[in-house]
């Protein structure tokens, strides 16, 4: 018999499927696992000694926004480096496809905002050689990739693409508008599309465009997005993604659950999360997806499970785009901003109880309550080093100010450079736990990986669940955490063979160590220089993967990069 390409030796196997960990051996060949378990008729090139270690299935991210830097980055890191080895890109409604010549600066220029990806490193590091949904699926499936990935069709793109930017925000589309978009979503998904994705936030979306309005998907009608459902049912092909405000939660819900009937497809629901405090938060949408599904309504729930923090500078920071007052003074360029900042009326508005109540109110998804953000930097200003360590509420007490005018004049003296930390809050693991535990159609997540790139971590979430809540809270089996981390987001989203380790499907396999599994540095992660054009980002790397292995070569052995590639476009789901 031929020689196997790689042997995982003596590991603990954790397969995805829920079935008991055992202790066996792993043979890989031809990128796809040949045996488990037992004695092989032959040798391998490669032994990864597993003795100690947890042997399971690479872990799929649902909530990328690697779009862009798929193109410099083929392992997708932070993402890549704990664990994830199948992405799905186009998140939100959002991308870069179908894009007209004349619109790819402003699609990225949509993106350094919505997103908050650093535009310089986008225009060096993307090279646009397409147009259409099929030519940027080929673009992509050139590219060299060290993750799989497959791909939404980003709504906002298309709307603007039939529509117009200005019309595709202004207006609900025409029946002649829908029957193109109708069209193009068919072509995208006979040329492998996944399906296609919504940011629906509102007039105050809390993630707006460029020139501070709302994203296109924002305030599109019910029947904009129906029209494209309507394109999947008729294949019996595809899923939605949907990020859904709940401001009126009743109705909101509603639309889910409609959405969900028209399209006769898995929904991806964002987010269910957990406050501190009060269980209602998560029982409540536990208890409205379970009665969906008790409808026969195909719906999964992602959640908010990731505990990295913020920290954030005026210069970049976006997330106070829910209040009017704080979107206008932070959005255009960085001159435009400090100008605004300086202006009386505008101060006024920023503090107005409105404004602040709006940032109090989302305060949980948005880096915490702004009295409680730490100053951590001042740009080596020895005149403000004063403040370093103190919160902006203790400095607005001690000084009788606001406490917006306290960020806002230390971000004025520092060239926007002062930084404000988010300090760590506490996080109830047993509310965590019981959004997994509590339903069979939830998920842990949601990473956001490759976006927020200066001041969010979030693709670490994959290492913190293991060593939170299997390890150190004891919360969820390890049994059931990789069955959710791998099996049923590759289930929902239609991968086809992946998410489990068995005989003949794809070689996704992580081996780890889960008594030494941890992110360094913790909490809010580095600064480190290596985006495209010098740009800067946050990250936070993993300890304790000893191989990390996609379609049956090693990306990554010993948390360092193996250079390789093997990653795939799944068209359909599948290679």
């Amino acid at each position: 018999m031929a020689e196997y390409d790689i042997q995982i030796k003596g590991g603990t196997i954790v397969d995805g499927t829920r079935v008991p960990r055992f202790r066996g051996d792993v043979w890989i060949k031809d990128g796809k696992i040949a045996q488990i378990g037992g004695r092989a008729a032959s040798f391998a090139k490669k032994v990864i000694d597993a003795d100690g270690l947890i042997v399971a299935p690479g872990f799929v991210d649902l909530h990328t926004h690697y779009d862009a830097q798929i193109r410099w980055d083929p392992w997708c890191t932070i993402s890549g480096w704990h664990g994830v080895t199948s992405v799905v890109l186009g998140n939100c409604g959002f991308g870069f496809a179908p894009v007209k010549p004349d619109f790819r600066d402003r699609s990225m220029l949509t993106m350094t905002r919505t997103e908050a990806i650093p535009y310089e490193s986008m225009k060096i590091g993307m090279h646009w050689d397409w147009e259409t949904i099929p030519q940027y699926l080929d673009s992509l499936d050139r590219a060299p990739k060290g993750v799989n990935c497959i791909q939404y069709m980003p709504t906002a793109s298309l709307m603007t693409y039939v529509m117009g930017l200005d019309a595709a925000k202004t207006r609900a589309a025409t029946e002649a508008e829908r029957t193109e978009m109708r069209r193009l979503l068919n072509e995208g998904m006979d040329a492998g599309l996944c399906g296609f994705s919504i940011q629906r936030l509102g007039k105050h979306s809390a993630q707006a465009d460029f020139d501070g309005s709302p994203m296109v998907t924002d305030t599109m009608c019910d029947e904009d997005i129906l029209n494209l459902a309507r394109v999947l049912r008729a294949r019996d092909e595809g899923f939605i993604e949907i990020t859904q405000a709940t401001g009126h939660i009743k109705a909101d819900l509603a639309f889910v659950e409609k959405l969900a009937a028209e399209a006769n497809r898995p929904i991806l629901f964002q987010a269910i999360t957990a406050s501190t405090r009060n269980p209602d938060i998560h029982r409540k949408s536990l208890n409205w997806l379970h009665n969906a599904r008790a409808k026969g309504l195909p719906i999964f729930g992602q959640g908010g499970t990731v505990r990295s923090g913020f920290a954030f500078t005026l210069e970049h920071w976006n997330l106070y785009d829910m209040s009017s007052a704080w979107r206008d003074m932070t959005t255009g360029t960085k001159e435009e901003k400090i100008a605004k900042m300086n202006d009386p009326a505008i101060r006024e508005a920023v503090k107005s109880d409105r404004a602040m109540h709006a940032i109090d109110t989302n305060a949980a998804g948005i880096g915490g309550r702004p009295a409680k953000l730490i100053v951590s930097w001042v740009e080596n200003k020895p005149e403000l080093e004063k403040y370093v360590g103190k919160s902006l509420g203790q400095i607005a007490s001690e000084e009788g100010k606001h406490l917006a005018d306290v960020m806002i004049d230390l971000s004025l003296a520092t060239d926007l450079k002062a930084e404000f930390l988010q300090p760590q809050p506490e996080f109830n693991a047993e509310f965590n736990a019981e959004i997994i535990n509590g339903s069979m159609y939830t998920f842990p997540g949601v990473s956001d990986g490759g976006a927020h790139t200066k001041f969010f971590t979030g693709g670490s979430f994959t290492t913190d669940f293991l060593r939170w809540m299997v390890r150190d809270e004891q919360r969820v089996s390890l049994e059931e955490a990789h069955y959710r981390l791998s099996a049923l987001p590759a289930h929902a989203a239609g991968f086809r063979d992946r998410g489990i380790l068995r005989e003949g499907a794809w070689a996704d396999v992580v081996v780890y160590d889960l008594k030494n599994l941890g992110i360094e540095p913790e909490w809010v992660g580095e600064v480190t220089h290596d985006l495209p054009g010098g740009e800067w980002r946050r990250v936070q790397r993993a300890k304790g993967y000893r191989s990390i292995i996609v379609n049956g070569v090693e990306t990554f052995a010993e948390d360092k990069c193996t250079d390789t590639t093997p990653g795939k476009l799944l068209r359909h789901g599948h290679a």
